[in-house]
């Protein structure tokens, strides 16, 4: 959904600032696709109103903030320091196994709280 989102808007606007927009709408769809999937087919979540799943994207959200920052220091780190081509996306690969997990773990024990 990111890269989609991200291609429509490539393909649709022609501007300077093309690519922080379509980062952003990217990122914006991506999230909300994903948080809707896990919610129902990850964790089997749901929401008793609409105040507590605008809380429950809240929280899901703030967790995400943590794991990218986890993918993207891993990727620029291995790009920095590992001399070989491609890197960075090893270090993507490992950030991001890294940030899915701990997402989950957090997800699970502060997000989907089934009471």
């Amino acid at each position: 959904m990111n890269l989609q989102s991200q291609w429509i808007v490539f393909n649709s606007i022609k501007h300077d600032m093309v690519l922080i927009l379509a980062i952003l709408v990217g990122t914006i769809s991506g999230l909300i696709v994903k948080y809707s999937l896990d919610k129902k087919w990850i964790f089997n979540y749901v929401s008793p109103n609409a105040k507590a799943n605008t809380k429950t994207f809240f929280l899901y959200s703030s967790m995400g903030v943590l794991t990218t920052m986890i993918f993207w220091v891993s990727e620029y780190l291995f790009y920095k320091y590992f001399d070989f081509d491609g890197s960075q996306y090893a270090g993507a690969i490992f950030g991001l196994s890294i940030g899915y997990y701990l997402k989950y773990l957090l997800d699970k024990k502060y997000v989907f709280i089934n009471k």
